[in-house]
């Protein structure tokens, strides 16, 4: 099975509960992160995610937010509590998918796939990985590395000057 068949045909859930084929995204340049309502990277990671969206969504720009609790129990809420949280606070018009875990035995099928292509363990909230329209892993950003630093990378992967 090749990286890009195996990369779409993950299934997820979205914050209601119900299964999506991420073979939706086909086509799109994604970029997946672990997301969370009470960190002190929240509100830039947050409001520079809004701000790509608005700007590239129509160039074939998508995010994927996954909600997780996994460091120090910084999103606690349910799923309805944080897509309101974020929809509201910051304005988001991306998926709000349902909670996961990014590490450990019970991770979410698609982040145990993204660390054996890019990197070990997720080391806090806001990592993000940025894959191209095939499906390929294109790069890992840091958690404290904000989306706006790497827009470039974001335009040339989308094919925008």
């Amino acid at each position: 099975m090749t990286s890009l068949s195996r990369f779409f045909h993950f299934f997820l859930s979205d914050g209601k509960g119900n299964d999506v084929e991420l073979s939706k995204y086909k086509g799109k340049v994604l970029l997946i992160v672990n997301v969370a309502s009470q960190c002190g990277l929240t509100t830039s990671n947050y409001t520079e995610l809004a701000e790509l969206y608005q700007k590239y969504k129509d160039q074939g720009l998508e995010i994927l937010a996954f909600p997780c609790n996994q460091f120090n129990g910084q999103e606690p809420g349910t799923n309805e509590e944080i897509e309101n949280f974020v929809c509201t606070r910051f304005k988001a018009e991306y998926p709000i998918f349902s909670k996961v875990d990014v590490n450990g035995s019970d991770a979410a099928p698609l982040y145990k796939y993204l660390k054996s292509v890019k990197g070990d363990e997720i080391e806090w909230n806001f990592a993000k990985f940025l894959v191209n329209k095939d499906g390929k892993l294109v790069e890992r950003y840091a958690p404290t590395t904000t989306p706006l630093t790497f827009e470039n990378d974001i335009k040339k992967v989308l094919g925008v000057a």
